[in-house]
Parts: C-alpha cells; structure tokens; sequence
C-alpha cells in the first residue's frame, strides 16, 4: 500500500505545488466589496439571536486599499500608530527607515512585502528634505505589495523631546545595576533598561 501511494504521488503531474496563481490571495483590504458577506452574516445572525445586535466584522473598521499597481508608485503611503494614538495616517512620504531586529531597513515604495519585528531604535520618516524622528520602544512593520506601510509601536516619542542628559543618567543607572544585580530578574531588569537607553544614547549622538 505505501508502495502504491508513494509512486501515485511521484506519478503526479509536476504542477509547481507553490505557484503564485496557486497561492495568491487577496489581502483583506484588497477586497473590493465585502457588503454582501457582512449583510448575509447580520441577516443570519438576527434570526437566531433577534434580541442582541450582531457584532461589528473587521470589514466595517478597514479602508479598502488600492489594487498592487502596475508601474513602481512615486509614493509610499504610511500608516503610524500607536495603541493610543494615530502618529501618520494615510502619509504619503518618500521613505521610512525602521530599526528592525536586523538591522536598520529602508522602506521605499514598491518595497516587497515584508512583516519585520522592531526593536528600540530611531524611526525615521522622510518626506523630501523634511526628516521627521521617533525614538521607538518596539513593535512591528507591515510592508504591503500595493506601496503601503504599517508601523505599529508600543511606545513612541518624537526624537527632538527626548532629554540626553537624562539618557546618560539612566544609562549609567541601569549599568550599575547590571554590575551588583544578584538575581536572574534583576540582571534580566538590569539588561532591559541598558539596551534601551544604550539605544536612546545613540539615536541622540549616532
């Protein structure tokens, strides 16, 4: 039987079993019309539970974005949030630069799709000769094959608010704990505020 199988999966014809048109979906955003599918679920939904309202679907909180263009945009679109504010919404800018957990990476327009996991660094969005600077606990990017961009950070702050006397005081704080700390959560506390404000010291003098 496993003799059989193994050379009926061999015998197969050779379709590339991870061709593009096999795997292409389309991203949430890209879908041009989700109305009926959200109608279909309230309709259903009020049948069987007619005395609660239906929930809210994902489609009704997202914008429709445009289809992956054919020519290489002039623009990078760029959505920056944080959980409690919106820094850019809808930006259109040149170019962002993330400090991604390799390495610096440059976000122009056309980039390839790319999700990237961020760690303390400068953010920096730049729109012409106007350069604008975030200093950024962490988080992640999401690079979009249609030119777009979403920033998601736990903690942001623009870099011209940040006090460098007081980073260097927290450095040298957070390395003299690291050096008496006696316990794993202490040295692991200890590390954490070094990498930051190592980070913040050279976002301000690198």
């Amino acid at each position: 039987m496993l003799r059989q199988l193994t050379s009926r999966i061999l015998t197969k014809p050779t379709t590339p079993f991870f061709s593009a048109a096999a795997t292409r979906r389309p991203f949430s955003t890209e879908v041009a019309d989700t109305s009926t599918g959200d109608e279909t679920f309230v309709e259903q939904w009020k049948k069987v539970i007619p005395n609660i309202d239906p929930p809210k679907t994902p489609s009704q909180y997202m914008k429709t974005r445009p289809p992956t263009p054919n020519v290489l945009p002039t623009k990078l679109t760029v959505n920056f949030v944080l959980p409690y504010a919106s820094e850019l919404s809808q930006k259109e800018v040149d170019m962002v630069i993330v400090p991604a957990t390799t390495g610096q990476m440059g976000i122009l327009p056309g980039h390839v799709p790319t999700i990237a996991e961020l760690k303390p660094g400068l953010l920096s969005v730049h729109e012409g000769n106007d350069v604008k600077k975030y200093f950024i606990s962490s988080g992640f990017a999401f690079i979009h094959p249609n030119s777009y961009a979403d920033i998601l950070a736990v903690e942001a702050v623009p870099l011209d608010r940040l006090d460098q006397a007081q980073v260097q005081k927290g450095l040298s704080e957070f390395t003299q704990k690291l050096s008496s700390a006696s316990t794993d959560a202490e040295k692991a506390e200890a590390q954490i505020g070094v990498d930051v404000h190592s980070a913040l010291n050279f976002a301000l003098t690198g």
